[in-house]
């Protein structure tokens, strides 16, 4: 019996608990496989993003499903699972709404609030599958490209088609430039802009030599980025229409391109494994990170400018510092077993708030290493003075110590706030009862006698 055959016999639902199963297995046997920030996906995970206010994640996988992720707790919310197909790409709407898109050429549309499991509405028209996503800044309608080579505009109150838009070739990205337009990218070198209330073709991009996999506009309207399987991007000024750098370092195809807010830089990945974190007037990357042996297929970045998200075929999302390069990664409790973890069988009323301090930090000097330093000593200890320790820039410039007070503001106001550029992953404590009850079991805990 083929392993097509297989595929067709199953479910969505028995799919992705098999590609779950797998998933396991190759944690288990893989080295650093269970260190990832975000596992959970049964197959590679195609598409990332990001919500406005920076709190959730949400993901597209080829085991079916969407999952959205708490990106401050780092742990799954819920698993959105309706499609009869990979999820190629998802978008968030808003903070509490979110859309996806799948080979079984639907565009779904999801309420994030908590409990909800099912699509509010789903829109239905293309004949193949549906690879990109896009809405405007200011919302109105959202655009869906598919390989039936067709980009349509939906209205997303009653999940109509608005505007239907004919390609020679099928589509692979979208994005709405910043004077109205939308730029539509596919299986040729060419980037076509159309109006999306017309469907009117209004210029064309052109100096790629093969495919444009992924495309990106700036917040100010002004720049347009595109990544192609030739191995390059390319910057695009929309006001002249034309091509004003490109960008060469990657040794495989392109898949990923994404502005980091500001407008003065961006990221970039692909087959070869690599993050690659460029100024947009720069000849050659700022940084490159090592993200993985395997394809990247999706990046997103954080409003605040800190941190990218990968997504990839390793089947995980993993969170860079893109000052340092650093992994973000959080271990949990079940694969911290060569530890002892005093804060488990605790009955003091902070030690379960610390549950979230001993994901990232090791409390012996001679621990596992983890993505931040040790916490032995914590209190009197001045800021950024671990030894071996990789500092981000936030750190290494401060002078403090570490007191009640000094965390206290830390988990109060967060660390984004009270660090700007820390690679320190937001994490606030807004009940003051309970700050200060998690202070206090840190200066037992960290005590060195």
């Amino acid at each position: 019996m083929s392993s097509n055959y297989i595929m067709e016999l199953l479910t969505g639902a028995t799919l992705r608990a098999v590609f779950a199963l797998l998933a396991a297995l190759s944690a288990a046997l893989l080295p650093g496989a269970a260190d990832a920030d975000f596992v959970g996906h049964g197959g590679m995970v195609r598409s990332v993003a990001i919500s406005p206010d920076g709190r959730k994640l949400l993901s597209g996988s080829f085991d079916y499903s969407a999952m959205v992720w708490d990106f401050e707790e780092q742990g799954e919310v819920a698993v959105l699972d309706a499609h009869a197909g990979p999820v190629n790409k998802v978008l968030f709407v808003s903070d509490d709404q979110a859309l996806s898109a799948g080979d079984d050429g639907v565009v779904k549309l999801w309420s994030l609030a908590p409990g909800a499991r099912k699509p509010l509405r789903s829109f239905s028209g293309h004949k193949h599958k549906v690879m990109a996503l896009a809405r405007p800044p200011g919302g109105g309608l959202v655009a869906s490209g598919s390989w039936d080579k067709t980009v349509r505009l939906w209205d997303p109150a009653n999940g109509e088609t608005v505007t239907r838009i004919e390609l020679p070739v099928p589509v692979n990205a979208l994005a709405f430039a910043g004077n109205g337009l939308l730029a539509v990218g596919g299986h040729d070198p060419f980037i076509r802009l159309f109006d999306p209330m017309t469907g009117r073709a209004n210029g064309k991009l052109e100096g790629h030599l093969m495919a444009i996999t992924d495309l990106a506009a700036s917040a100010d309207g002004r720049w347009l980025l595109s990544a192609s399987i030739d191995k390059t991007v390319r910057l695009w000024d929309l006001a002249e229409m034309k091509s004003v750098r490109t960008y060469r370092d990657h040794d495989k195809p392109v898949y990923a391109v994404r502005f980091v807010p500001g407008g003065r830089s961006f990221v970039s990945a692909g087959g070869d494994g690599l993050i690659a974190v460029w100024k947009i007037d720069g000849e050659a990357p700022e940084r490159v990170i090592e993200a993985g042996t395997r394809i990247v297929w999706a990046l997103a970045v954080t409003p605040d400018g800190r941190f990218a998200i990968s997504a990839g075929a390793d089947e995980t999302l993993k969170v860079w510092h893109l000052q340092s390069g650093d992994r973000i990664s959080v271990t949990g409790d079940d694969v911290l077993d060569d530890e002892p973890k005093p804060w488990l069988s605790s009955d003091h009323p902070g030690a379960r708030l610390y549950r979230k301090c001993a994901r990232c930090h090791s409390l012996d000097d001679n621990g596992r290493r983890r993505s931040g330093p040790h916490l032995k000593g914590l209190f009197g200890r001045v800021v950024g003075t671990v030894p071996g320790y990789n500092y981000s820039a936030a750190l290494r410039g401060k002078a403090f110590t570490w007191t009640r007070d000094t965390l206290f503001e830390l988990f109060h106001d967060g660390p984004d706030k009270m660090l700007p550029g820390t690679k320190m992953p937001v994490q606030r404590v807004p009940d003051d009862g309970e700050l200060a009850q998690l202070i206090d079991y840190l200066k037992i805990i960290t005590a060195t006698e």
